[in-house]
């Protein structure tokens, strides 16, 4: 049987978010469907605005930071049961050699899973008032609607006594930005680190180390507002960048006493990932979440210098282990990622949006 739902649809990569009324259809074998309570809005769930309109997929419904409750499960799913309260994030093939190595953020077939907008059949959990199909299963989940239609293995199950509009980011952004500290750079008590973009991500790795100890938390962001709360939240320097990226390495190397043992960059600008590699110690490494849309190059020399650069998905988290133990650190007053939150209800997605891409708020969340 088939739900009706309000959600957020993008007809048009660079149009804005139109609210519907679309069908949801039942969940198959191996999914869960799901009544959101809150979503987060992430930089990824934006990215169609930066593509070129040929390479925009059509209609579909983002959101992959949801956070609900399992009103129904497909017949071979046992993880979760109806009524349980779960956090939802990225889905994973489970076959390929990274999913058998127990790193399923790394699924060799991670973006066809995730984001090709529809199931890997090329059917859609969604339709439209015409009864046309709507992309759906955005990293498993298209969160932003009422109810969705989700793979079971982007389902978390959490502490019922959690409130649920607080946890839908760490399915992506806070476990990305605490996991790269924790789990992919597995920065040690006493080590230096340079996080380059003080917004959502960036800010909860500052958290994060500030959480296992690093001594020397630096900050690195265009807005000195953000460049607070990084202090507010472990950071022991902060820079205000001007933009250029020799000063900047200059500025790096000065409070870190002759460079950082680790970097974290965020931003995906191609200067400022430079800056934050020679920044580094010889033996220091650079861990990379920013996207961006160009190239970036290294110099041979400071190639061959000893330094470390490797890419950053999901935190290298296993979701069902690393998203509990986040919320419970939460719970405990030792991880307040819930304090970057400004929530918006689902019909003010646009302004929500709009507030992010100016910075005005560092995490929005819809709540339904």
């Amino acid at each position: 049987m088939s739900v009706t739902t309000r959600a957020a649809v993008l007809r048009q990569g660079h149009g804005p978010f139109t609210i519907e009324e679309l069908q949801v259809g039942p969940p198959r074998p191996d999914e869960v469907l799901v009544r959101m309570v809150a979503a987060g809005v992430c930089h990824t769930d934006l990215r169609p605005r930066e593509l070129p309109a040929e390479e925009y997929a059509g209609p579909q419904v983002y959101g992959h930071e949801g956070a609900g409750v399992v009103e129904a499960v497909g017949a071979d799913v046992a993880s979760v049961a109806v009524g349980d309260h779960v956090v939802l994030s990225f889905t994973w093939c489970g076959t390929c050699p990274s999913c058998a190595a127990v790193r399923p953020s790394y699924c060799y077939n991670l973006r066809d899973y995730n984001m090709s907008g529809a199931r890997m059949d090329g059917t859609t959990a969604f339709t439209d008032s015409d009864g046309q199909p709507v992309g759906s299963h955005f990293f498993g989940q298209s969160s932003f609607s009422e109810w969705s239609v989700v793979a079971a293995n982007s389902v978390v199950k959490v502490d019922s006594g959690l409130d649920l509009t607080k946890l839908g980011p760490l399915g992506c952004g806070i476990q990305t930005g605490a996991g790269a500290v924790m789990n992919s750079l597995s920065v040690p008590k006493g080590a230096s680190l340079v996080v380059t973009g003080a917004g959502a991500l960036g800010l909860s790795a500052i958290m994060a180390a500030d959480l296992v100890g690093a001594t020397t938390i630096v900050a690195v962001d265009r807005h000195q507002s953000r460049l607070d709360l990084a202090a507010k939240y472990g950071a022991s320097h902060t820079i205000l960048s001007s933009g250029d990226p020799a000063a900047l390495t200059e500025e790096i190397l000065d409070v870190t006493a002759g460079g950082a043992d680790f970097a974290f960059e965020t931003t995906g600008h191609p200067g400022v990932v430079r800056a934050a590699y020679e920044g580094l110690t010889f033996v220091g490494t650079l861990g990379m979440a920013g996207v961006g849309n160009v190239d970036v190059s290294f110099g041979f020399r400071s190639m061959v210098s000893g330094r470390t650069i490797r890419g950053v998905l999901e935190g290298d988290s296993v979701p069902t282990e690393f998203i509990p133990h986040l919320a419970a650190l939460n719970a405990q007053g030792a991880f307040p990622y819930d304090e970057l939150i400004t929530t918006f209800p689902l019909d003010q997605i646009n302004e929500a949006e709009a507030a992010s891409t100016a910075g005005d708020v560092i995490k929005p969340v819809l709540v339904f």
